[in-house]
């Protein structure tokens, strides 16, 4: 834990993705589904990793935005496996609450950063993250 709560939070989502899909793949036999679950929620932390490096202000919503959309894929598959019954509605609503709650968060980072890249960008103003 460290940087911040959205770096902290999709990390240990990616965690918890990396070990459902171990159970996934070892318990059920399952692994298409599955693989597809791990690359877009472990996604989600990457892009946040990259938003933090961003160059820009742009850059920064374009690599969260990447980071949301991989997220609404992630709950995407999660509702597949739970609904073909490969995951119990106990585990399900747990991992897919923390989906949605990254989702949530990294809007309203985007359109806290929307907002103060249109402030910055009006004249006589100085936007200081691109200069």
């Amino acid at each position: 834990m460290g940087k911040s709560i959205i770096a902290d939070k999709s990390y240990a989502f990616a965690v918890r993705v990396v070990k459902m899909y171990q159970h996934l793949s070892a318990e059920k036999k399952e692994f298409v589904l599955s693989k597809q679950v791990m690359r877009s929620g472990t996604s989600v932390g990457a892009n946040v990793q990259e938003a933090t490096g961003g160059q820009s202000t742009s850059d920064f919503i374009y690599k969260l935005s990447i980071a949301r959309k991989e997220a609404r894929e992630t709950a995407y598959w999660l509702r597949l496996l739970h609904d073909t019954g490969y995951m119990e509605q106990k585990q399900f609503e747990s991992i897919y609450t923390d989906c949605q709650e990254l989702e949530k968060i990294l809007n309203s980072i985007i359109l806290t950063s929307q907002g103060k890249s249109k402030n910055n960008s009006e004249p006589g103003t100085r936007n200081s993250e691109l200069t």
